[in-house]
């Protein structure tokens, strides 16, 4: 099921309105050498005073501007201290102000005679207004809401009270029934077409689920239309042409309404709501209408603008471009104009690291957007960009409500995350987002592709958000399972350090990690992990222990065919003396190298034939000794030795009673001292257990 797209009947053109902009069409029509300038911007649409500069029409702000033209009063009117001023020079001048401001004028005039103080309720700066506030003399007030008002009126005084003609009905309604203990004249000039377009925007609005305001953000009525649709209707957008469209991506069934303000001509209406037609796949339930009044204007006014904008160009039009010059920092299109286009590299994609001398060549034709006429320099300056991010977003659009995989290439490293260019859009990916575990340097992933999930996507602050946290928890697992089903122990694998810790190394063996315990880096003793190995190397390492439960993959660095202890109870059977060097000291005895790799056990007990406080009574670090094997465990990787025996068995020194006790000995603080295995277990205590 498609949107549903209603225009509001009195969108558009007001009479006044298209009476003014007509007049200076016809007069082109009638004669294209003449001169014409409008005092201040005809309407508050840059649509149509674009197309009016083309032509030659200026706008000036004062009558020292002039230069031999016929001045064009617009319909908002001016003050009367300017129209004396023109009747006084004998300045040719057509005056197109709005019969409903005239009125107002009268109503203040009249105020002024009959020495009543006057109240324009609307804006100060607007110019209808300010061409009111001149006909009521010195004695006028100006306000836009209760407050102010009441803050300045007098009890005392009579007064007079008209509004803008685009005034807000309801703002209108309010204020008027706040003053009501005052003695004031009032008369409601609010345009009978603005309250009637006024009150058809809130009913569409009630009845939609998004609301589109077309318009000017200087059109006082367009705001108005926006204000009161807003309050209704959350998903109120305002734009000035299909070209600014920011609707958000419409639900099956969606109710859309469309109402334009008094400055915007049809034709833009028609052609934003085409666009949205096309958008969402719908045909309007209502089309343009305009009241019989203006109908025959308004629609002269369409067909002249249309037919002059297929020779002269205007910003906000689109128009085919053909490609006949490319450089690494712009790209110049044959628009069918006297000018060419000049695309530049902004303009021309939001990939700042995009060559676009590879991505367009000299004959390639597409749609550009015209953004000025002239840029200074007899050029127009256009964007493809614009266009190619109005198709994008739906692409993204649809991306975020189908929770589909998009592509896309990582161009810049920002504070908080990274930026990615994906169907033309720029699009931010927080680094929380760019993966399932912590990254560090986010540097390395610069200029690479990455698929992500759309995660947000707001049109009107053009902000998009991707991660790809979810796709990494997935692959990881994929891969998990893909790992344990073909990993063996035994396996001897390839791997990269990731990671080191104070009890051994991560190794990265193919996008999971396993553990290298210090205990595994190699045969000897090793003090320092970093000592070994530091992150990035890469390392054939031995499966030695798979734990799917767990998620723990135990790894080895060892070289098993290079075992020191492979045949150890052969080279040192038990009763045996052999020679070592003694590599370390501990409270409970000393442990004696007898070759790289396999080290034995001294217990305190039998380092001498007499009672030993301390083992550095007897020997120290790097001297070299006789020991007698007294037990060899190969699987575990130990061997105790005894000094004391091997000594005796020498001849070095004789057993004595007199001088050594048993229960001499375990009488004193090492009565506990742990032996044999015991004594390995201390000194090698596994760290507790993590994950891989």
């Amino acid at each position: 099921m498609s949107a549903h797209i209603t225009v509001a009947k009195s969108a558009g053109f007001c009479a006044g309105v298209a009476r003014a902009v007509n007049t200076v069409y016809q007069q082109l029509a009638q004669n294209p050498n003449t001169k014409l300038a409008t005092l201040g911007q005809l309407i508050h649409n840059s649509t149509v005073t674009d197309d009016l500069a083309t032509r030659g029409v200026r706008i000036i702000n004062s009558l020292d501007e002039i230069k031999d033209e016929t001045v064009i009063i617009r319909s908002h009117g001016i003050p009367i201290t300017i129209e004396n001023e023109l009747k006084a020079r004998n300045i040719p001048y057509i005056d197109r102000t709005c019969p409903c401001v005239k009125a107002v004028h009268r109503f203040a005039q009249k105020a002024k005679e009959n020495g009543r103080g006057l109240i324009v309720l609307g804006e100060p700066t607007h110019p209808e207004v300010e061409g009111t506030v001149s006909y009521g003399g010195p004695n006028v007030i100006v306000a836009n809401n209760e407050a102010t008002l009441l803050a300045q009126l007098s009890k005392e005084k009579k007064y007079t009270l008209v509004a803008q003609t685009t005034f807000e009905t309801t703002t209108f309604d309010r204020i008027t029934t706040a003053i009501s203990g005052h003695d004031i004249e009032i008369h409601n000039t609010i345009c009978n077409a603005t309250s009637t377009r006024q009150k058809e925007a809130a009913q569409l609005a009630a009845e939609s689920d998004i609301m589109v305001i077309i318009g000017d953000e200087q059109s006082a009525n367009s705001r108005a239309l926006y204000n009161i649709s807003k309050k209704i209707c959350s998903k109120t957008i305002f734009i000035a042409s299909k070209h600014d469209l920011q609707l958000q991506y419409p639900k099956a069934g969606d109710r859309i309404g469309v109402t334009a303000g008094a400055s915007t001509p049809p034709a833009l209406t028609k052609e934003a709501v085409q666009f949205m037609s096309e958008l969402t796949n719908s045909v309007p339930t209502e089309t343009l209408e305009v009241t019989s009044e203006v109908i025959s204007e308004a629609q002269s006014f369409e067909e002249m603008l249309d037919e002059s904008l297929h020779k002269p160009l205007h910003s906000g039009r689109v128009v085919k471009g053909t490609v006949i010059r490319v450089t690494p920092t712009e790209v110049t299109v044959d628009l069918g104009y006297k000018s060419d286009g000049i695309i530049t590299r902004q303009e021309f994609t939001d990939d700042p690291t995009a060559d676009i001398t590879q991505l367009t060549k000299p004959g390639d034709v597409f749609d550009v957007f015209i953004i000025r006429v002239n840029d200074g320099d007899g050029n127009v300056l256009a964007s493809k960009k614009k266009l190619d991010n109005q198709a994008n977003y739906k692409l993204l659009e649809e991306a975020l409500a189908e929770k589909t995989v998009v592509t896309g290439k990582i161009t810049e490293v920002i504070k908080g995350g990274l930026l990615a260019n994906i169907h033309g859009a720029r699009v931010f990916i927080p680094s929380s987002q760019v993966s399932n575990r912590f990254i560090e340097d986010l540097n390395q992933f610069k200029g690479q592709e990455m698929k992500l999930h759309i995660l947000e996507l707001d049109r009107s602050k053009r902000r998009i958000v991707a991660g790809r946290k979810e796709l990494a928890t997935q692959e990881a697992k994929q891969i998990r399972e893909d790992m344990y089903a073909k990993l063996e122990e035994g396996q001897r694998i390839e791997g990269t350090v990731s990671r080191l810790v104070e009890f051994g190394a991560f190794v990265d063996i193919g996008g999971m990690d396993g553990l290298i315990h210090v205990s595994e880096m190699s045969w000897k003793r090793v003090r320092k992990v970093s000592e070994i190995l530091k992150v990035g190397d890469k390392v054939t390492v031995t499966v030695i222990g798979i734990d799917p439960v767990k998620n723990k993959i135990s790894l080895s660095l060892k070289d098993i065919s290079n075992d020191p202890w492979a045949g150890v109870a052969d080279k040192y059977p038990i009763g045996s003396i052999v020679e070592g060097t003694v590599v370390r000291l501990a409270a409970f005895g000393a442990f004696v190298s007898l070759e790289e790799g396999v080290d034995g056990l001294v217990h305190i007990s039998q380092l001498a034939n007499k009672h030993v406080a301390k083992p550095d009574e007897v020997l120290q670090v790097g001297q070299v000794v006789q020991v007698k094997v007294t037990d060899v465990n190969q699987e575990g990787h130990r061997i105790n030795l005894s000094k004391r025996e091997a000594d005796i068995d020498l001849g070095y020194d004789s057993y004595s009673q007199d001088e050594y006790y048993d229960d001499e000995y375990y009488d004193d603080e090492y009565e506990a001292a742990p032996e044999g295995d015991e004594a390995y277990d201390e000194v090698t205590e596994d760290t507790p257990d993590t994950e891989a």
